[in-house]
């Protein structure tokens, strides 16, 4: 009979699901990172409202992190936690030197095209594997975040 963890979900599937919140992991870091970078070097005529929208990323970026890697904990995993592990897994680069307004909006678009379809594999593995602590939180954010493409497509769609 195979066993459970401390939370009483099979090992197995516990294994797939961290290994995939670690990916998800590596992704939201590097994007903390591209957005923060945008905040701090956004210029032009629309830099007040850009400069507050990309510090609303970074710091919701900054919880989703701790986020997943408290829920990676509760699994019973060890969560991805250096630089050199974010960079092997992350499938979001860094963004160096934006500047304009419509590249650093076009950039977390695509991101979110990694984030979303991630967030969306989770959730499936989640509601199979009978994980509703996991399965609600990519629930949360795939809401939040089909709302920001949607605003952020129409930003950038006379471009």
């Amino acid at each position: 009979m195979e066993k459970n963890n401390n939370i009483g979900l099979k090992n197995k599937d516990v294994t797939v699901l961290s290994e995939k919140l670690n990916e998800l992991l590596a992704n939201y870091q590097f994007f903390y990172m591209n957005t923060r970078g945008f905040h701090w070097n956004i210029k032009g005529d629309k830099f007040f409202e850009l400069h507050v929208k990309f510090e609303e990323l970074y710091t919701d970026s900054q919880i989703k992190i701790d986020e997943i890697a408290e829920r990676i904990l509760t699994l019973g995993q060890t969560p991805l936690h250096t630089f050199e592990d974010f960079s092997k897994v992350s499938k979001i680069k860094a963004a160096k030197n934006i500047s304009n307004g419509v590249q650093a909006i076009k950039s977390i678009l695509e991101a979110y095209e990694v984030l979303l379809p991630l967030e969306r594999e989770l959730l499936q593995l989640a509601g199979d594997s009978n994980d509703e602590g996991t399965s609600s939180l990519m629930s949360d954010y795939i809401g939040q975040q089909e709302k920001l493409i949607w605003m952020y497509s129409a930003f950038v769609a006379n471009d």
